[in-house]
């Protein structure tokens, strides 16, 4: 086994603090990495405070990753020491099952294996990049395309993909009137994509303090929903909604604001129940659904789109002994718009 430092919480409201845990010693198609950086998603709160399900502790949260490949097992052929190379959500699925052979890992119908706060093929608790190495099966190891920085790609390994895979999915492009719900980690990304597939995009948040910000990352439009006036102006206006905050909204409201077979899509995860009325959606229909992260080809592609448009994260970069304090501020909203921890300091 590898020891390597990470920093973990040991329970429910528990602070941050030093651990040493163990990565498994390389498989002939393992990689090793040393993780440079590693971004603070959302999810990673809800995971910690045991907000979607009932946790294992320790645990150490992380799965926007991004490293230096330190060594491979001797069949790996992808990767090779001292390649960039990135980390998202999922280190494993059954690469059996009709979705994993169509390149739908995150899909797996067996289940993928979650890259911390999971049960890996090998029966041990996966941990996440929080942490200063970590060993990956070479499949699910991506490439950072040099045009990329690594501490800025890091959030393209979940806000990245996670707002990629449905524009692609639901066809953002020329001619298409994109909404982006919130302006936060996922919803700035969301906005440079949309914005470089060439849609019309605009911004509904509940205020306008963030205008400035979405309108250089190439929002067209800006909108306060906190105005009772938008849901009027803006009815029946967008084929497609990418929601990409983490609590309840009124699902009706914005769902009046499609045009006909619109969409919404959530790709936050409120973890409180949303609910509608289903004639929301009979009268255009519009249509109510949910995306994850996307495939590990998919996230190569995204990678690789925003090394070719210059599409890069907004990102704070903290030390590790500010965590805690990061988990706050992002609670409040307080971070334009990414916290993202160099790892040298765990």
């Amino acid at each position: 086994m590898i020891k390597v430092k990470a920093r973990a919480v040991n329970g429910l409201n528990k602070p941050f603090e030093v651990v040493n845990i163990d990565r498994r010693d390389l498989e002939p198609s393992d990689v090793l990495i040393d993780i440079k950086y590693c971004g603070i998603c959302h999810s990673d709160i809800h995971h910690v405070k045991g907000e979607w399900k009932k946790e294992t502790y320790p645990l150490v949260p992380g799965h926007e990753i991004t490293g230096i490949v330190a060594e491979v097992g001797k069949d790996v052929t992808k990767h090779k020491a001292g390649d960039r190379v990135g980390v998202g959500c999922m280190v494993d699925s059954c690469r059996e099952c009709d979705n994993c052979k169509n390149g739908n890992e995150q899909y797996c119908l067996k289940g993928n294996t979650l890259t911390y706060g999971a049960v890996d093929k090998y029966g041990e608790f996966t941990q996440g990049g929080y942490s200063t190495k970590i060993v990956v099966d070479e499949d699910f190891v991506l490439r950072i395309p040099d045009g990329l920085e690594l501490d800025s790609a890091a959030p393209l390994l979940c806000a990245g993909i996670t707002t990629y895979s449905p524009l692609l999915h639901w066809h953002a492009g020329p001619g298409k009137k994109i909404a982006v719900i919130g302006l936060g980690g996922l919803g700035h990304m969301a906005v440079k994509l949309a914005h470089a597939l060439g849609a019309e995009v605009s911004v509904l948040s509940q205020t306008l303090s963030k205008q400035e910000d979405g309108l250089a990352f190439g929002a067209d439009k800006y909108y306060a929903t906190s105005n009772e006036e938008t849901f009027k102006e803006l009815k029946n206006s967008f084929d497609l909604i990418i929601n990409t905050v983490s609590a309840g909204i009124n699902v009706d409201d914005y769902l009046s604001l499609l045009s006909l077979d619109g969409s919404i899509v959530n790709v936050g995860a409120s973890p409180d129940p949303l609910s509608l009325n289903v004639f929301s959606l009979l009268g255009l229909r519009r249509s109510f659904a949910g995306s994850l992260i996307g495939g590990i080809k998919e996230t190569q592609q995204m990678l690789d789109f925003c090394a070719d448009n210059n599409i890069k994260a907004e990102i704070e970069l903290i030390n590790a002994n500010d965590i805690d304090s990061a988990y706050k501020r992002v609670e409040s909203s307080d971070v334009r718009y990414r916290f993202v921890i160099d790892t040298s300091t765990i």
